[in-house]
Parts: structure tokens; sequence; C-alpha cells
């Protein structure tokens, strides 16, 4: 049997870029022959072994032939004769089908190394076609690989454009569409995953619910960009930049999603879309199994995100209830990435991408005030039951009034000097 490096550590060598992870091909060899050897066996669908020491993933060169719609439609063929040039031919982009002997030298019949220096993601044959779930890594890889100059192949760009034309894409399952997302949101550039997915019509098939915001008008005052699709893929990259957590990445993408529903009529403005946006939100979560700490901090961003940017201007009452409805005191990690969403939202406009967000230090400062008062030193006065909780919520609300106090006297006086 012959073994080859193959895959994302060998694009990655290439590329000078990190990596963890090391897959293998195995040509000539049985499912037997690999038991033999102490290799354990885990592949569902097709023989992939576990290496007795490193425990690397060991896979038997296999070629594939669709025999039904979507990701799970193919019929693998291990044979012991599949050739390491039909086995590179099976993966999705060039840049993926180069092989690496254990002597260091390349196998790249179908020309990844030459794409990668040119900095383009293209697809190796007609059979990407086959596998919807490619449109997703290609976005994906464009995602991680934007910073870096690359793009993706005009040719690979309308193959894509084909599938969804033609209905493949609508066999995408939703736990590969949220589990390639997450990936994305993980990445330098995860805008680009979803800007990827619109240009070949993907984004409709899979989340609506953004697809929806483009052609969305906005005040031009507040959005000079106009466009909410645009605005939103804007703020998910200001999250990047403030932000390495996929969570607050993923509240900044659905903090707008209201905004699709405003009537004609009332556009440029969307009064309520804070509240309304909060069912489509619900709903691609529910569709597409996302972990609860995501929905929760991205419902919660969609619904508050004004009330943080209007924070020293409500009243010291409303601020205490919105600290209520953060659970901000026992979750103060929470707070803290739902106030790097809302600034994202502050930066992602054209024009105020380098602006101050005063907004997050003031609400910080006032939950501070809130924390310092003690319910044991109301204890100890006597107070209990309802009175405890009556005379508590009095007196953290005056500690906020204190606090907003000396915060506009200290403005005053900066402004003044």
């Amino acid at each position: 049997m012959d073994i080859y490096l193959v895959g994302g550590a060998v694009r990655d060598q290439l590329l000078g870029y990190p990596y963890s992870e090391k897959d293998w091909v195995v040509v000539g060899a049985s499912p037997q022959a690999m038991s033999e050897l102490g290799f354990t066996p885990v592949g569902k669908d097709f023989p992939v072994f576990l290496h007795p020491e490193t425990k690397e993933e060991y896979a038997l060169a296999r070629t594939e032939r669709k025999t039904g719609r979507g990701y799970a439609g193919f019929h693998f063929d291990c044979a012991s004769d599949i050739s390491l040039e039909d086995d590179l031919r099976r993966r999705d982009l060039t840049i993926n089908a180069i092989a690496q002997t254990d002597t260091g030298q390349l196998v790249d019949p179908y020309g990844g190394a030459h794409d990668i220096e040119n900095r383009v993601l293209r697809h190796v044959s007609e059979a990407f076609s086959e596998d919807p779930v490619r449109i997703l890594r290609v976005a994906r890889f464009a995602a991680r690989y934007h910073h870096m100059g690359f793009t993706v192949a005009a040719q690979t760009m309308q193959l894509m454009t084909e599938m969804v034309e033609t209905g493949e894409a609508d066999h995408l399952v939703a736990e590969r569409v949220w589990k390639e997302m997450s990936r994305a949101l993980t990445e330098k550039n995860p805008e680009v995953f979803i800007q990827t997915l619109k240009d070949c019509g993907a984004l409709a098939k899979t989340m609506p619910e953004i697809e929806a915001l483009f052609g969305v008008p906005q005040p031009a005052k507040h959005h000079p960009e106009i466009d909410t699709g645009l605005h939103t893929l804007m703020v998910l990259h200001q999250a990047c930049r403030l932000s390495d957590s996929p969570t607050v990445r993923f509240a900044a993408l659905m903090h707008d999603l209201g905004k699709a529903l405003t009537p004609e009529q009332d556009w440029p403005r969307h009064h309520g879309h804070e509240k309304t946006g909060l069912k489509p939100i619900q709903s691609l979560c529910q569709r597409l199994a996302v972990p609860n700490d995501y929905r929760d901090l991205a419902l919660l961003t969609c619904e508050f995100h004004t009330h943080a940017h209007r924070a020293q201007e409500l009243k010291p009452a409303t601020i205490f209830k919105l600290f209520k409805r953060l659970d901000a005191q026992r979750r103060p990690e929470r707070f803290e990435q739902f106030l790097l969403a809302c600034e994202a939202d502050a930066k992602g406009r054209t024009g105020f991408e380098q602006c101050e967000y005063p907004q997050a230090t003031f609400l910080q400062g006032a939950l501070d005030a809130c924390n310092s008062v003690n319910p044991k030193d109301l204890l100890a006065a006597g107070f209990s039951g309802a009175q405890l909780g009556q005379q508590l919520e009095r007196q953290r609300i005056a500690a906020i009034a204190e606090y907003k106090h000396n915060v506009s006297t200290t403005n005053e006086l900066s402004r003044k000097s």
C-alpha cells in the first residue's frame, strides 16, 4: 500500500497557514489489511480508520457514484485498485486535491498548487455539482482565505448558481448548513461566507431571513450605506474586529432581521423592528438547530440594541429594567457580549467604522453601580420578604440615577473646559 498526506494539511503548508489536523489517503489497501495493521475503523459511509498511535484519520482511496439527491445520495467504491488520481478527482476544490508523499513530493494532477499561487477557489470536476454541501464549503473557504486575496473562480460560481437553479441546493440539510455556518463564523471574514451564498443564490435557500434584508433601505442620515443587507454584512465585519466569539458574531448578523418585515410604505424608517425581528430569529434558529446560547444572545441583541444606543437618554428605572431583561447581574459575560454586538452595529455603517461607543462604558458603569447595593445590608436593616425586594430595587435604581448624574456632570465640565 501507498500512503499520502492529503487535503487541508497540504494546502495550508503551501499557504503558510496554520493547521492542526492531518488527513491521509491509503492506496492499494483493503479494510481487512488496515485492521490487521492495528487501525481502528470509524467510517460509516466509507472505510476510514484511526492510526493506532497518532489517532489521525486514514481513508481508503475511493470513488463515488451519484445515486440520489443531496449530500447522502452517493455510492462509494473503495476497491484496492482505485488510484490516487481517481481519489483526488472526487474532491471539491483543486486546492484540496493535492497529495504529498512521505518524501515531500507533491502529487497535483488538477493544478491545485497553481490555483494556490493565483489565489483561486476552483472546482476539480463537474462532479462538484453532485453534492450541495460543496456550495457551503466554497463559501466558507472564501471567508477563510479572503484576507489572503482568494476569490471564487467564475466557472465555479456559475456551477454553484446552476446547482441552486436546478434544485440541488434544496436538498441541503439543516445540520450541515449550521455546521458550515458555525465554522464560517470563526473565520477572519464570515461576511464573505454570506456574500458568496448570496451571489450564487444559495442564501435565499438556506437563510431566507438574511436574504430578505438586501434591497431594504434605511435613512441615509444614520445609514449612509442605505441597504440593510449591506449594513448587516458591515456589522458582522465589525463584530469580527471587536471579538473572536462566534456567538457575538451571530448576534451581530441577526440583529436587524425585523427590518425585512417593515411595510414598504414605511420605508426607510423601521419603527418597531426590534420586536418584529424576534420571530424570524426564532424561526431560523429552530430550523438550523442553532445552539441556545447563540439564539439567546441574538434575541436579546435584536430586542434591545437600540436601548443600548440610547443608553444615556434612558431613565434610571428603564436602565434597571434593561439589566433585568438581560439578566446582566447573573450573566455578566453575556452582558459584555451584548455590548460588543451593539458596538458592532454602531460601527457597521459607512463613515462610522472608527466611531467611539461610550454607551458600552456607560452601561457597564451603571451595572457596577447597581451591583454596589448589597442585599445583606438591607437584611441587616430589617428588611425581608417582599419589602426586601422592593427596597433593593429602589436603592439600585437610585444608585443608577446617582451614577448617571455624576457622568452627566463630568461630561458637562469636560465640554466647558
